[in-house]
């Protein structure tokens, strides 16, 4: 027997990971409508609605009516003065608007809600204490969540990358390797990262969006490895065997310190910080109650990544 079809609604659907989960839901046939500011956008057999979140006489009945699923992916990465105004006003209208018309929400959140993490375990359980704008924003847009009373699931993924992301400091690192100009600080295998590959986060976003067991839940994303491993499968993949020094933290701290004032320094306490790390998300709760499988190795997906990047 054929499964009937879904009607899907994506905010963000234009974005980096929201126009991946378009795709997908397409090829399953589902019916996806898609909310989005850009009046020109145009996708083949998407039902599209024109309409900003952040304005307040937006018109949202029609795009949100008799919805199975509704993924809210919108964000505002950037612009900080539009932040409050997206993920905080914003959520509350589509939280208001949504009120018995849809089965389930599904909210692209993210693990900066947890603060700043130089070490330790970060598990669903952890303490919410965002730092900057984004990420406070963000926490109040999943606490608006939390409490309105529709069947809701959280999903919270660390550092999201692919070929085509539009944050360029992954990039930026890639380079730097292939250049030549990386070199590894402090000990061997002695500091952690945290990423997730965007086919990832999709693929949970939609195991989010089907399994029951999902509902009322909050789910970190995330897969870890060595600085060293990351370097190894960035060199890899873009057929590299350069030998790459490695520096005392301590000296490379001063030298940032001593240049911090000259503009595009590439060497920067936050840069170093990401490179030093012993934090780990844990991701065991979706793979435990979900029976989520991530499809690749970190390293590999990383491997890849730089093959294509560099080519």
């Amino acid at each position: 027997f054929k499964v009937s079809s879904l009607i899907v609604a994506i905010t963000g659907a234009t974005g980096f990971i929201g126009k991946k989960l378009v795709e997908r839901h397409l090829l399953k046939g589902d019916c996806v409508r898609t909310l989005t500011r850009k009046e020109k956008y145009s996708q083949s057999n998407v039902n599209i609605f024109i309409g900003d979140l952040s304005n307040p006489n937006v018109e949202l009945s029609s795009f949100i009516d008799g919805v199975d699923i509704l993924y809210h992916c919108a964000g505002e990465i950037n612009n900080e003065s539009l932040m409050q105004k997206l993920h905080v006003s914003g959520t509350q209208r589509l939280v208001d608007a949504a009120q018995g018309k849809i089965s389930r929400w599904v909210q692209l959140s993210s693990v900066g809600v947890y603060g700043a993490c130089r070490d330790g375990t970060i598990t669903e359980d952890s303490k919410e204490q965002p730092l900057g704008i984004y990420e406070q924003t963000k926490t109040e847009s999943d606490k608006i969540v939390k409490n309105s009373g529709i069947p809701y699931v959280i999903l919270r993924p660390s550092n999201v990358f692919g070929n085509d992301m539009p944050n360029q400091s992954l990039r930026g690192l890639l380079h730097t390797v292939y250049r030549g100009l990386f070199f590894f600080i402090g000990k061997e295998n002695k500091y952690l990262v945290n990423y997730i590959h965007v086919t990832d986060v999709v693929n949970a976003l939609m195991c989010c969006g089907s399994n029951d067991k999902a509902l009322g839940e909050v789910f970190n994303l995330s897969q870890l490895t060595t600085v060293e491993k990351m370097i190894t499968s960035f060199a890899f993949g873009m057929g590299s065997n350069k030998k790459i020094l490695r520096l005392p933290e301590g000296i490379v701290r001063v030298v940032a310190g001593i240049f911090r004032h000259i503009p595009r320094f590439p060497l920067t306490s936050s840069r170093i910080d990401a490179l030093t790390g012993h934090c780990e998300y844990d991701s065991s709760k979706i793979v435990n109650m979900l029976d989520f499988k991530f499809g690749s190795t970190l390293e590999e997906r990383f491997s890849n990544f730089s093959s294509k990047e560099v080519l």
